[in-house]
């Protein structure tokens, strides 16, 4: 079921157990846009048969945030104009040339080219797995792009992210809604999670020009201003920490600089950030 987040706003809400993340839908006068397209065709599909309940604009623009499996494996089933970044765009294009048959599958994830999980969703979640080919952007923008849906605006921009470096964002100005996807996640990199520290205050103060005051996640759904804000008030204070890739060091630097431990949240942020001082120092 469609969650209804204002009369032109709606998402279907993140299943984790399934690797499925946020999706949204934005409504004007005229027309719909949709962001993510799902993690398979099964994912699309039931995300298309909640919008057709609603009494809505034909959906005219899908919008890909990023280049990761479970945020556009299900575009192939949208009549839509495709908007993606350069970025994204070129990495898509890899995704174009494979091959989904189970030995391939596979041998994709022997490879590291493809985890586990989307081997299984695509098993499972996408028919006709032999004649399967993913579908090409329609629109692609460099930075930022406005898409005007009659009397409902809204701004894509590409921004710097600890997630990964094609993350889009779309701001819909009239509502203070912004739907950021993963692109406030940290990533994993040789086995280790970590989040980027050197992107971490650009990509704040990319997200924070924005008059937000309801975020939408990938995979928590969604933050209003409050809690959006404690949130990276914790990323911040554990960066702050960590200058080595000595945790121990960095826990106690938290605790010299902040006068009390850390939360568990804090805690499993300077874990991330230490890990990241060791990936960069190899």
């Amino acid at each position: 079921m469609l969650n209804k987040l204002s009369d032109t706003i709606y998402y279907l809400s993140n299943q984790d157990d399934r690797d499925r993340p946020t999706l949204g839908l934005v409504c004007g006068d005229q027309y719909s846009l949709i962001i993510d397209s799902g993690n398979s065709t099964q994912h699309a599909q039931e995300f298309l048969l909640e919008i057709a309940k609603l009494d809505v604009p034909p959906v005219k623009y899908l919008v890909i945030t990023h280049a990761h499996w479970d945020h556009f494996l299900g575009m192939n089933e949208f009549d839509a104009t495709v908007i993606v970044n350069s970025l994204t765009n070129n990495k898509l294009k890899e995704w174009k040339n494979l091959k989904f048959d189970d030995h391939s599958l596979q041998m994709y994830v022997n490879n590291n080219q493809m985890s586990a999980m989307c081997m299984e969703i695509i098993q499972t979640e996408i028919s006709n797995r032999d004649r399967f080919k993913l579908r090409s952007p329609e629109m692609i923008f460099e930075n930022t792009l406005t898409i005007e849906l009659g009397n409902k605006v809204c701004i894509l921009e590409k921004i710097k992210s600890t997630h990964t470096d094609d993350s889009t964002i779309v701001y819909i100005p009239d509502e203070k809604v912004v739907f950021l996807a993963d692109c406030a996640y940290g990533t994993t990199t040789n086995s280790l999670f970590h989040y980027k520290q050197s992107l971490l205050l650009p990509m704040i103060e990319d997200i924070q020009k924005y008059d937000a005051e309801m975020f939408l996640l990938g995979h928590e759904s969604i933050c209003d201003l409050i809690e959006m804000t404690t949130f990276w008030n914790e990323l911040t204070a554990a960066s702050e920490a960590v200058t080595s890739s000595s945790l121990e060091q960095a826990i106690e630097s938290f605790k010299l600089k902040n006068k009390r431990e850390p939360t568990d949240d804090e805690l499993f942020f300077i874990k991330a950030f230490v890990n990241d001082q060791i990936i960069q120092s190899k």
